[in-house]
């Protein structure tokens, strides 16, 4: 399990170099840095939680078909675990991805307004740009490029992987016991 979350943490960063790649964009050592740890632990969280609530609907599995804490499932009852589980974490993995998205994105263009103007003259002084853009704005386009990719990839590889060990698991408890 943990293998299959650090697998996840890889994938995000696949989408950064793409992003970054694709349109043409400073890799700025620091702030791209600070987006890549960042972006790790929200890729981490959503894995954590779709990798728990896979174990949750394989445990309700195995207790509806009767079989002990180390019973094995059939292989059409782990896929439809794995399946239940997706759809049901499916909406929280990109409520949390899009709200994320949704806020980075003023800071990725650099929308910035004078709060003392706006209060003081009723005048904000919108603008975009500027010192703060130049310098956060290279880490919140790391987030928005990881997250992009790795919500997707999370959401299909982290089952896919984690059927797949579960399958050699089965096979190589099933050959140790032969």
């Amino acid at each position: 399990k943990p293998l299959i979350i650090l697998a996840t943490v890889v994938l995000s960063t696949i989408g950064v170099f793409m992003g970054l790649g694709t349109f043409r964009m400073e890799f700025v050592i620091l702030m791209t840095g600070v987006g890549i740890v960042s972006l790790a632990g929200i890729v981490v969280n959503n894995g954590i939680v779709l990798i728990d609530y896979i174990d949750l609907k394989r445990r309700e599995k195995k207790e509806l078909s009767g079989l002990p804490e180390n019973g094995r499932l059939s292989r059409e009852d782990e896929k439809s675990a794995i399946i239940a589980a997706g759809k049901i974490r499916l909406r929280p993995v990109l409520l949390t991805a899009i709200t994320t998205i949704l806020g980075l994105i003023p800071l990725a263009i650099g929308l910035n307004f004078d709060f003392f103007g706006l209060f003081s003259e009723f005048n904000p002084r919108i603008y975009f740009g500027g010192d703060n853009a130049a310098f956060w704005g290279p880490m919140s386009i790391t987030v928005i490029f990881g997250l992009t990719t790795s919500t997707f990839l999370t959401l299909i590889m982290a089952p896919v992987m984690y059927f797949i060990a579960v399958r050699v698991r089965n096979r190589f408890v099933k050959e140790k016991q032969d």
